[in-house]
């Protein structure tokens, strides 16, 4: 009965935005922002307008756009070997920002298209001044392939250019570039194969030994004290272990993190399986070695909540819980779970304490949890108004605008969730 679904209540929280699932958790977010901000920065983003967005998707992936939004692939962070090497796939991406190329593909995607269906005209001319189908329809079957080479060579080129950039943008921000090769030699391994069977003029992206070859020659040409900022490699084994503990099936984990490696990320990827798979005794004991072995990282503590309320142990979540907060006071994703297990455990104060907990995490987020629990602690009008914020953030507008007009019912016109309310159903 103690039980949610995992993302729920690992606040691994998915959630729409134009087509991809995106995951929320404080201890990879803050990770990723340590590490992108300098090379955004860099790169000319103010920091304030920086935002990360995690995308469950496996692939070995990251994107920009509009060029303060960069999206990170979990098959990326869970692969990617170091997080310098992290840092350059984002500084290529950002490349493409600073060179304007973005925008320069949509211009050329745009002008390609004119001239195709100039071609195409010209084809349906043929069809019907010389009275041949057969003549017509072979402009018109060759003017699509003209336009996708075109922009092929055209990606080329952008891909050279952002390479270069990346090193540029990797130096500015103090950060080594040789995590570009990294990234590079990474790639080779993994599709080198593949590659040497490609024909390289029928591809968007440079081949990859080429990559490294242009890369290798970059660096040679660049002026650099050789003194470049660190980043902790263990926080970012520990980031990935997570992922990998929540995201891969058992058989998986264990082939990545076997019973003999004892290291930290192991056995945090190991206890986060065992609680996925229900064994919760084996879980908890996990934990207390990760905490004995490292009193102060919230993480470890958020864990045990988790475990905890599985349990059904509430006194014990809330008590893990709020060690973690005390450790790391801007923490959404563990004030909404301790919200969650205030809001079943129902003690004196719970419900109030519960309310200023999740309206602190919608201040810094909006997660769709976050109003769910906040659902379920109102009991007037503005339950419905929390549902309705639940099933709009799910990218359910009809149920999102159902909910809306009940809260408006029975909520004062000048109070602020009639206002929001109102807000969903002009949407």
């Amino acid at each position: 009965m103690h039980k949610i679904l995992t993302f729920l209540l690992l606040l691994f929280i998915a959630m729409p935005a134009h087509a991809l699932s995106v995951i929320n958790d404080t201890e990879v977010e803050k990770l990723l922002h340590k590490l992108i901000t300098p090379v955004a920065v860099a790169a000319d983003i103010p920091e304030n307008r920086l935002k990360i967005h995690i995308v469950n998707d496996d692939d070995f992936n990251a994107f920009v756009n509009g060029g303060e939004d960069v999206y990170v692939y979990t098959g990326l962070l869970t692969r990617i070997k170091n997080p310098n090497a992290l840092q350059a796939v984002i500084a290529h991406e950002l490349g493409h920002t600073v060179g304007g190329h973005i925008a320069q593909m949509s211009s050329r995607m745009e002008a390609e298209m004119k001239r195709t269906m100039i071609i195409q005209a010209l084809g349906v001319g043929l069809m019907v001044a010389g009275g041949n189908p057969a003549l017509g329809a072979g402009v018109l079957a060759g003017a699509s392939g003209v336009a996708k080479q075109s922009l092929l060579s055209f990606s080329r080129d952008e891909e050279r250019i952002a390479d270069e950039l990346a090193v540029d943008i990797l130096v500015k921000a103090n950060v080594n570039p040789n995590g570009l090769l990294t990234v590079f030699e990474q790639m080779q391994d993994m599709i080198g194969v593949t590659e040497s069977k490609i024909n390289k003029n029928n591809t968007n992206h440079p081949l990859t030994a080429e990559r490294l070859k242009n890369t290798r020659e970059k660096l040679k040409s660049v002026k650099h004290s050789g003194k470049y900022k660190s980043f902790s490699e263990p926080e970012y084994e520990l980031a990935r272990a997570k992922l990998i503990g929540y995201l891969y099936p058992e058989k998986r984990i264990l082939d990545k993190y076997p019973y003999r490696d004892t290291g930290n990320a192991a056995v945090y990827a190991r206890t986060i399986g065992n609680m996925r798979g229900g064994a919760l005794d084996s879980a908890r004991m996990g934990v207390e070695i990760l905490i004995k072995s490292d009193k102060k990282n919230p993480y470890f503590y958020e864990l045990l909540g988790d475990i905890e309320y599985q349990l059904g142990h509430y006194d014990d979540s809330v008590a893990a819980y709020e060690k973690a907060l005390n450790l790391d006071k801007n923490a959404p994703q563990i004030q909404t779970a301790l919200a969650l297990v205030l809001s079943e455990r129902k003690k004196p104060n719970d419900t109030e304490y519960a309310i200023e907990l999740c309206k602190k995490s919608l201040l810094a987020e909006q997660t769709p949890l976050t109003y769910w629990v906040l659902g379920n602690l109102y009991s007037d009008g503005r339950k419905d108004w929390a549902m309705a914020e639940f099933y709009n953030l799910n990218g359910d507008t009809k149920k999102a605008k159902k909910f809306a007009k009940k809260a408006q019912k029975s909520l004062k016109s000048d109070s602020p969730e009639y206002i929001k309310a109102g807000d969903i159903l002009e949407k």
